[in-house]
Order: structure tokens, then sequence, then C-alpha cells
């Protein structure tokens, strides 16, 4: 009997696409993968732009609901959640903690990095004030996350969808350029995270990651796409 896909996902390999392939993979929902090329801006085709009018991966449609499209990684997170009762608490105050550190990862985490990269790795001019400010204030949410770990196994008590949105962040902290020396809780979740096959199978889609470090004409071809999508 063939598998019935009734997700579509359009994305890339960023730590936004993966939260939304994570999120799949752990929830075991059957999905099909349409890749965007960021650097040729597949993202700001006429196609693309009537399901998600800002530009941005990722994107999914549930063809099991009428096509249905959701854009906003945290908003896919929290549809898919929903969709199969798991990763995300019923109970008002499960749910809120859960919640807040989505949003923690949606307002701080994700929107610092960011900008870290821009900084430190995409604008040919190096203005280290700016590399200085966002990788400090990278530094100060890694020690927030290190403090709501201690003597929790996970950010809100059991395994959800925010462990998975900060983790595919945070385990990017090499290129943004960002410490996380003297972080035992931090590292400690962070090695848990790493364990999980859903993690693992997650960070693959659509392809697997460059080995930025290692791969010198691979940073620079990376490095150039990424400065493409800042122009545009």
């Amino acid at each position: 009997m063939a598998t019935i896909l009734m997700i579509e996902l359009y994305t890339a390999g960023t730590p936004n696409g993966h939260k939304a392939s994570v999120t799949l993979e752990e929830l075991r929902i059957p999905y099909e993968v349409f890749p965007i090329n960021l650097g040729a801006n597949d993202q700001k085709k006429p196609d693309f732009l009537a399901m998600n009018p800002n530009g941005r991966i990722p994107v999914i449609k549930d063809t099991d609901n009428d096509d249905f499209i959701v854009f906003e990684s945290g908003a896919i997170m929290i549809y898919l959640a929903e969709l199969t009762g798991q990763l995300l608490p019923t109970d008002q105050k499960g749910r809120s903690n859960v919640m807040q550190w989505l949003m923690f990862q949606m307002g701080g985490i994700g929107p610092m990095m960011g900008q870290a990269n821009v900084f430190f790795r995409y604008f040919p001019e190096k203005i280290q004030p700016a590399i200085d400010r966002y990788q400090n204030e990278c530094r100060r949410l890694f020690e927030v996350l290190d403090m709501g770990l201690k003597g929790k196994e996970w950010l809100a008590d059991d395994y959800s969808i925010a462990d998975i949105a900060n983790w595919c962040w945070v385990r990017t902290y090499r290129w943004s350029g960002v410490s996380r020396e003297g972080l035992s809780n931090l590292d400690r979740w962070l090695e848990q995270m790493k364990q999980r096959l859903a993690c693992q199978k997650g960070i693959q889609v659509p392809e697997p990651p460059p080995q930025k470090e290692l791969d010198g004409d691979a940073v620079k071809k990376f490095i150039k796409g990424a400065r493409n999508m800042l122009q545009t």
C-alpha cells in the first residue's frame, strides 16, 4: 500500500527550515520535500509568493486539509504539534511553558544569531561594533538557556517543539562566532538533542549541510549566496 504524503514541505537547509523538518521527523508525519534554492531567489518567485507573501522559507501545504498553507516556522511547528497532539501540552500551564521558550527562540535566539551571521560572515566589510553587539547578545541568550535548563532535562519539562526550535539555531553557534564555554547545562542539552534520530534526519533536509568549517570553496559559495539574498 502506497504511503499517503499529507504534508508538502517547501524548505532550504537553514535553521528555520530545519525547525519544520525535525518536527515532521519527530512526529513521523509523511511528507514530501520541495527544495527552495535561496541563492537563486526561488523564494521570491510568484508561485512561492502565492504561498508566502513574505518570501521566506519554510512553508507547508497540508494536502489532507484542503491544501491549507502554513508559513512562519514557529506557526508550522504549532500546527503540526496540534495536528498530532504531540510535542505541545494541552493543559494551560504546560502549553504556556512551551510557548514561552518557543517565543524566546523566535524573538531572541533566531533574530540575534541571524544578525550575528550577517555581520560576522556575510557583510564584505567588517563592522566590529555590530559584530560585538550581536555576538554578545547571542552569548547572553545562551546563558539564559543554560539557566533555564538547570535541573531540567528539557526546556519545558517534557520534550517539546521548544527544544527543537532552539536547538536548530543554537547548534550553529560556531558559524555565528559565539562561545558556549562554561555553559554545562546547555552543553548537556545540545548533546541530548544531537543523539535524537529525528534531529539527525531532520537537519539532512533538503540535503546534508555543507562542512563550512572544513571546505573553503563551500564557505565562499555559501557566503556569496547569502550576500545575494541580503541584496533582495
